[in-house]
């Protein structure tokens, strides 16, 4: 085992945007450094998709010690506060072993609170939520979106497209309090150490990025994507759980109750995909600005 450059953190912090190569890049420095993966991903998180989620393998798996993948039923929604509970329990027990920690993902609110903390946000009157939900149903996203912008500028920034849950939540949070979420969350505590960590983002070429996405949708449709959604929708699940918020799930559901041509759903799922990766990329590069940037398919691992 080699413990050159590596053994100088013992929890490292691998981001970046979907189809940037994350979880290939955290494999190898797990077989580097002897360290165990854990999960930063919220739809990774979801049992039943793993092909349609870029979840590890089982070959891939068998490597090196996972953990959070795959661990809960789709019909069971997550918040951050469950995973950050989830996910420092997790590294506490790879710490008694004596073992590294490789967190990987793209969820950027799963690495803040890891690094930042998260807030003791006071409750929020039941009446407010359904007046916010009624509000982002009555004006759609878009102009919800604008709606919430005065609010809490920095929060219908980071927020993913499609996330309503976390637009209405920041909304309501901001009506209900007189402050923002992203006021809140500022006056928190960070779960890791400072200096007990490292950070590092794969950042690669908007141009490669895109054509890696389109590249790897195909190859989802090719190793089983399809059955995947087809096994999920016969459960006849709430579509606003966040596991059926999967990017390319909705596309491929329109597919196979005859609405589009399979051509027509991967074309549609490409420029969800796109949008998905571009919000990710901003969302990095403006809140980890200090993290370490590795170039997307890079061989080498610190």
């Amino acid at each position: 085992m080699d413990r050159s450059q590596g053994d100088d953190y013992r929890i490292w912090l691998i981001a970046g945007p979907t189809a940037s190569g994350k979880s290939a890049y955290a494999l190898r420095l797990a077989e580097k450094i002897g360290g165990e993966i854990v999960n930063a991903d919220s739809m990774q998180i979801y049992a039943g998709l793993r092909v349609l989620t870029a979840g590890p393998s089982p070959e891939e798996m068998a490597h090196a010690p996972h953990h959070l993948f795959g661990v809960m039923d789709a019909a069971v929604g997550w918040s951050v506060g469950r995973w950050l509970e989830a996910s420092t329990a997790a590294l506490s027990e790879i710490a008694a072993r004596g073992n590294p920690a490789i967190v990987v993902g793209g969820t950027g609110l799963y690495f803040r609170a890891l690094t930042h903390g998260l807030a003791d946000v006071p409750p929020v009157p039941e009446t407010q939520r359904e007046i916010s939900g009624l509000l982002y149903a009555a004006r759609g996203e878009t102009e919800f979106r604008e709606i919430l912008k005065p609010l809490d500028p920095e929060a219908e920034a980071r927020i993913e497209v499609g996330d309503r849950q976390r637009l209405v939540r920041a909304h309501a949070v901001a009506i209900a309090t007189g402050k923002s979420l992203t006021a809140w969350q500022t006056d928190t505590k960070p779960a890791l150490q400072p200096g007990s960590w490292k950070g590092v983002v794969l950042d690669p070429p908007r141009a490669d990025l895109y054509a890696r996405c389109d590249a790897r949708l195909a190859a989802m449709v090719e190793q089983g994507a399809l059955d995947e959604v087809r096994a999920m929708e016969t459960r006849g699940l709430d579509p606003s759980l966040p596991a059926l918020k999967a990017v390319g799930y909705r596309e491929f559901v329109a597919h196979l109750r005859g609405e589009t041509t399979l051509e027509q759903a991967l074309e549609a799922a490409r420029q969800e995909t796109r949008r998905y990766a571009k919000r990710q990329l901003t969302w990095f590069r403006n809140q980890t600005p200090d993290w370490d940037r590795v170039p997307a398919g890079a061989v080498s691992v610190p």
